[in-house]
C-alpha cells in the first residue's frame, strides 16, 4: 500500500525569500504538530535555518541535494524513509527544471502547496532571460510572493506589468506584493476574459485561442451548455472513432521552444469528419458538453459540432496570450 506523503514546495530563485518564508512557517505551532518533516534543500543561500527556532526541531530532518541529477524517485523516497517522514518540505533550485520534480516524484507523493517568492528587484530580469524556468514557476504555484517591493510612483507601472506575466501562466494564482513584514498588498487587478461570458454563443476571435483555451480548462463548468463558434486546425487518425478529431490550434505560452498543441475532443457527423484532412484549418460551430471521455481519462469539455467549415489559417497560425 502506498502511503500518501503530502508536499510543500517553495520555489524561487536565489535570494528570493523561500529559506525566510520556511524557516517562519516551520516556527508556527499549527503547521507542525505530530508530523515528522523531510527538510529538502536543493539550494543554499545566505540565509541560514536556525533549528533551535523550530516548533519541533526533534521532528525536522534536513537532507541536502546538490545535483539535479540525484532527483529520481529511488532518492527521494530513500531520504524520506530514513527519517520515517509523513511529509515533504522542498526548498527547490529556482534554475533546475521544475518539470524533472514532477515527473521523478516518488508514488503516493502529493503537491498539497506550492509558492513561488520573487525578489521584487530582479524578477523582470530573471524573466527576460530565463524564462522558461521563470515560467514553470509561476505556472504550478498557487501563490506568488513579490518581495522587497517598493511603495514609489513606478510601482503601479511594475505591478501591471507583473501582474501581466503572471497571469499568463496562471488565472487562477493568488499574488502578494510585499513591502516590509506588516506591509503587504493583495493583488486588485481584475482580468476579464476578452469575450462575453454571459452570452449563450460565444464567438471567440482569433487572437484570443490561448485564453480562451487555458479559461475553459481551468473554468469548464462555467462552459458547460454553452454553444461556441472558433477557428482551428483538425487533427485525425489512429484511436478516434469514425466520428471524432481533435481540434486545436498551436500555443506558445512562454518561449518557441515551449510550443504545444492545444486540442480539444470534437464530434460530428461521419460524413462531414471523414473529409478532414490531418493539420486543416476549420471554423466550427459547436455545443460544449462536460463529460468523461477515455482520451481525457476525467471528465473534460467535448465539442458537438453543427457546423465545420474549412478556412484559411489564422495570422499568425501559432496563438499566444
Amino acid at each position: 500500500m502506498v502511503t500518501e506523503v503530502p508536499v510543500y514546495l517553495f520555489t524561487g530563485f536565489l535570494e528570493s525569500g523561500k529559506t525566510t518564508f520556511m524557516q517562519e512557517t516551520l516556527e508556527e505551532e499549527e503547521f507542525n504538530i505530530d508530523e515528522k518533516t523531510l527538510l529538502l534543500i536543493c539550494e543554499e543561500g545566505e540565509v541560514e535555518y536556525d533549528p533551535a527556532r523550530f516548533y519541533n526541531s526533534e521532528d525536522v530532518f534536513f537532507e541536502y541535494v546538490d545535483s539535479e541529477d540525484d532527483i529520481t524517485p529511488e532518492k527521494l523516497e530513500s531520504l524520506r524513509a530514513k527519517h520515517n517522514a509523513t511529509r515533504a518540505v522542498i526548498e527547490w533550485n529556482g534554475m533546475w527544471d521544475l518539470k524533472n520534480l514532477y515527473e521523478k516524484m516518488p508514488a503516493g507523493w502529493m503537491i498539497y502547496q506550492q509558492t513561488m517568492f520573487a525578489d521584487a528587484g530582479t524578477f523582470l530580469m530573471y524573466n527576460e532571460n530565463i524564462r522558461q524556468r521563470t515560467f514553470d514557476q509561476l505556472a504550478g504555484a498557487e501563490l506568488i510572493v513579490f518581495n522587497r517591493c517598493v511603495k514609489d510612483e513606478k510601482f503601479r507601472e511594475w505591478q501591471l506589468q507583473v501582474h501581466k506575466i503572471c497571469r499568463v501562466a496562471s488565472r487562477s494564482s493568488q499574488i502578494v506584493y510585499e513591502f516590509s513584514s506588516d506591509d503587504v498588498l493583495l493583488d486588485d487587478i481584475q482580468d476579464p476574459l476578452p469575450y462575453d461570458m454571459d452570452k449563450k454563443l460565444l464567438v471567440i476571435e482569433d487572437q484570443f485561442f490561448a485564453e480562451w483555451y487555458r479559461d475553459i480548462n481551468e473554468n469548464q463548468d462555467d462552459y458547460h451548455g454553452k454553444e461556441i463558434i472558433i477557428k482551428g486546425r483538425a487533427a485525425v487518425g489512429e484511436g478516434l472513432a469514425a466520428d471524432e478529431f481533435i481540434f486545436g490550434r498551436h500555443v506558445m505560452t512562454c518561449c518557441e521552444a515551449d510550443i504545444t498543441f492545444a486540442g480539444l475532443l470534437c464530434k460530428g457527423s461521419e460524413k462531414k469528419v471523414s473529409k478532414l484532412s490531418n493539420g486543416q484549418w476549420v471554423e466550427i460551430r459547436a455545443n460544449i458538453r462536460n463529460e468523461f471521455t477515455g482520451m481525457y481519462g476525467e471528465v473534460g469539455p467535448v465539442l458537438y459540432c453543427s457546423q465545420i467549415t474549412k478556412v484559411e489559417p489564422c495570422k499568425p497560425e501559432v496563438a499566444t496570450f
